[in-house]
């Protein structure tokens, strides 16, 4: 279990992120489109998953946004958004603000925050997911963890990036 931290109160997730070093587990992800979709299906590019509780949230909008921005100038390099949202908020959301880089994924019925490590296990955002960015390599090897000590903040997203080279 690791521990994070939802308006200053302590915030303990289910499990400890994969470490660096191991190879990251292959959930399965719903699209926008409702259809499945696995992260070895992005096999040979590497990964960039931005993890957050929903896209409804002005911090979460924000870090989809930003690293919607950056995501344009990476090199065979996929961000992936996941959420526990449904397909069908992330789609809207996309949509209203022409968020066109970065691939959405829904855990709403996939055991990703268990398997990650990131399915929040008390708090009020019990059973949502605490807001992480994890760097997978080309060969489906974590190369890079951050769990944000603050749900309410935005991840280091120069640390992240400069992960993916």
């Amino acid at each position: 279990m690791a521990t994070t931290s939802f308006k200053n109160t302590p915030a303990h997730t289910v499990a400890d992120l994969p470490a660096v070093g191991t190879k990251a587990p292959d959930v399965e992800l719903v699209g926008t489109d409702l259809q499945p979709f696995r992260l070895s299906d992005h096999a040979g590019k590497t990964v960039v998953l931005n993890i957050f509780p929903s896209v409804d949230t002005g911090v979460c909008a924000a870090s989809v946004r930003t690293f919607n921005q950056h995501a344009a100038d990476l090199e065979d390099t996929v961000v992936l958004c996941v959420s526990q949202d449904l397909p069908f908020a992330q789609g809207r959301f996309c949509g209203a603000e022409g968020i066109e880089n970065v691939v959405m994924g829904s855990a709403f019925r996939s055991d990703f925050g268990t398997e990650f490590g990131l399915r929040l296990a008390d708090s009020p955002m019990a059973g949502l997911l605490a807001r992480a960015v994890i760097v997978i390599d080309a060969e489906g090897t974590v190369t890079y963890t951050q769990l944000v000590p603050e749900i309410t903040e935005e991840p280091d997203y120069d640390d992240a990036l400069s992960a993916t080279n």
